[in-house]
């Protein structure tokens, strides 16, 4: 197992091929200005910010896969709002969970009955805190 975004693991094996390209995460923090008359602002740090995290997963059923299933399961995940946590090589990533705050969906390939047989989704996470 490389890792999971919930119940969603991602694998490679001989059987099922579920992983993730373009992993990328950000962080920031949160400043204010306060205006001095006469000056310039005076910079405050608040915090940090809440992270992000943006990956691409590619279903193909010559990998073991049901692409408009693994895209319903994602979908649900966005449009519930679930937090879930994100783990990749047996570690937790950050210090909370996580929700599916985007999901774009790439439909590669259908066949001539309609059924979706290679897909890409593009998922940001955010931090839930």
């Amino acid at each position: 197992m490389i890792g999971a975004l919930g119940d969603v693991v991602f694998v490679a094996s001989a059987d099922t091929i579920r992983t993730f390209e373009d992993f990328k995460r950000s962080s920031s923090g949160r400043w204010a200005a306060h205006a001095v008359l006469g000056k310039k602002p005076v910079s405050q740090f608040i915090g940090p910010d809440l992270d992000k995290v943006t990956f691409k997963i590619r279903f193909d059923v010559m990998y073991g896969m049901n692409p408009r299933a693994e895209l319903n399961r994602l979908l649900e995940m966005q449009r519930s709002g679930v937090a879930v946590p994100l783990v990749i090589g047996g570690k937790a990533l950050g210090v909370n969970l996580w929700v599916v705050t985007d999901l774009d969906q790439d439909w590669n390939t259908i066949d001539n009955k309609g059924n979706l047989l290679k897909a890409n989704a593009n998922i940001t996470l955010q931090e839930y805190a």
